[in-house]
């Protein structure tokens, strides 16, 4: 049994029940990053093309392969790596101080959405075509918040009391 189990205010249950929760992510994540995060077309009557999280990844790279890299690192490095360090915490391989850690990481992934609701917002506003936001965006959303829901739980469940 990990050693900090010992003055956890959450039982074993409650635990692995975060643990799988938080593994589940590993699942939901490559699904929320093929699924169409927006439908765009250039003009009102013709068909929208759905870009998703790797499709987008791969358009930027074509025109500016540094800020793909930087995109693939916000959208699907960070929250690989969160969810395999707070497991790593949850199951008592790493000690609860790379806490702080995994919660900057979250930040990160977070900032794709930002950006990927100000691309709504400016496509939108210029009024050249049309944007429709797809249930991608919202399971990529859910994912991120998901994510941070549950380190912010585990932080509190870790803390001394």
């Amino acid at each position: 049994m990990p050693q900090f189990l010992t003055r956890l205010p959450i039982d074993r249950g409650s635990l692995t029940v975060l643990r799988g929760l938080n593994l589940m992510l590993l699942l939901a994540f490559p699904v929320a990053w093929a699924a169409p995060l927006l439908r765009a077309g250039l003009l009102p009557f013709f068909d929208l093309d759905a870009i998703s999280v790797l499709s987008g990844v791969g358009a930027v790279w074509q025109a500016d392969p540094f800020l793909a890299l930087v995109i693939a690192l916000f959208a699907l490095v960070a929250p690989i790596a969160k969810i395999l360090a707070l497991e790593m915490v949850l199951s008592g391989r790493r000690s609860t101080k790379l806490l702080p850690a995994i919660s900057l990481i979250g930040r990160l992934a977070m900032a794709d959405i930002f950006l990927i609701a100000l691309y709504i917002v400016v496509a939108k506003g210029a009024g050249v075509g049309r944007v429709e936001t797809g249930w991608g965006l919202y399971l990529f959303t859910g994912c991120v918040l998901a994510s941070l829901s549950l380190s912010r739980v585990a932080k509190r469940a870790m803390a001394p009391r």
